[in-house]
């Protein structure tokens, strides 16, 4: 039994331990939200996650995603590979760094159970929620996380049989900033919807 195994178990019975570590988690996007929602999720003990993004590091990433100052210019799916297995060494991750389109997307997603809207463009958004909003996998996505304070008005709310909706539906990036509280109380969120999922649904 490895060190992660000891922490699960001290948490969840051995029926709980079973359905998370058979769980894959897909994200798309490692950016504030999907960096930060990985993290929470092996640190709950998931061990099966793809991650898909196409991006690089920068200094602007800092305040609010999973990375360090050292990691700048590389990779976000390599820097995030690297963060993640100081939580846990032994995790099955799959990441491909590149960008999702209408036609490679379910090639990165056919064998996931759970999939993960971390965009941060409208436009990305709405390309995965086409795909997946009424698909038989479950999905989360997120709406309206800029800005700071009254974090109360966060919320998550179903939208279809197997989608919810993390956010206030409101607030746009381009009319206030993505700062780190807001963005890890959505991520946080996610993460924890996925548990729920997992343990209660699966």
């Amino acid at each position: 039994m490895g060190e992660f195994d000891e922490i699960n178990a001290v948490y969840y019975n051995s029926r709980q331990i079973e359905k998370i570590r058979k769980v894959r988690v897909g994200i798309a996007g490692a950016g504030g939200l999907g960096s930060n929602c990985a993290a929470a999720l092996v640190r709950a003990g998931f061990i099966n996650i793809t991650v898909v993004d196409f991006d690089d590091v920068s200094l602007l990433n800092l305040n609010r995603q999973f990375y360090f100052e050292n990691q700048i210019g590389q990779k976000k799916v390599k820097a995030l590979s690297e963060n993640l297995r100081k939580i846990n060494p032994n995790l099955n991750l799959s990441v491909f760094s590149q960008k999702i389109t209408s036609k490679n997307i379910d090639s990165f997603f056919e064998d996931v159970n759970i999939v993960v809207e971390a965009f941060d463009t409208s436009e990305s958004k709405a390309l995965i929620a086409n795909r997946f909003l009424l698909d038989e996998k479950y999905f989360i996505c997120v709406s309206g996380l800029a800005g700071y304070g009254n974090s109360d008005r966060l919320k998550i709310r179903e939208i279809g049989v197997k989608s919810w909706i993390i956010g206030d539906e409101t607030c746009d990036v381009k009319n206030f900033s993505p700062l780190a509280p807001a963005v890890l109380i959505c991520a946080a969120k996610q993460a924890d919807k996925i548990l729920e999922i997992t343990l209660d649904l699966l």
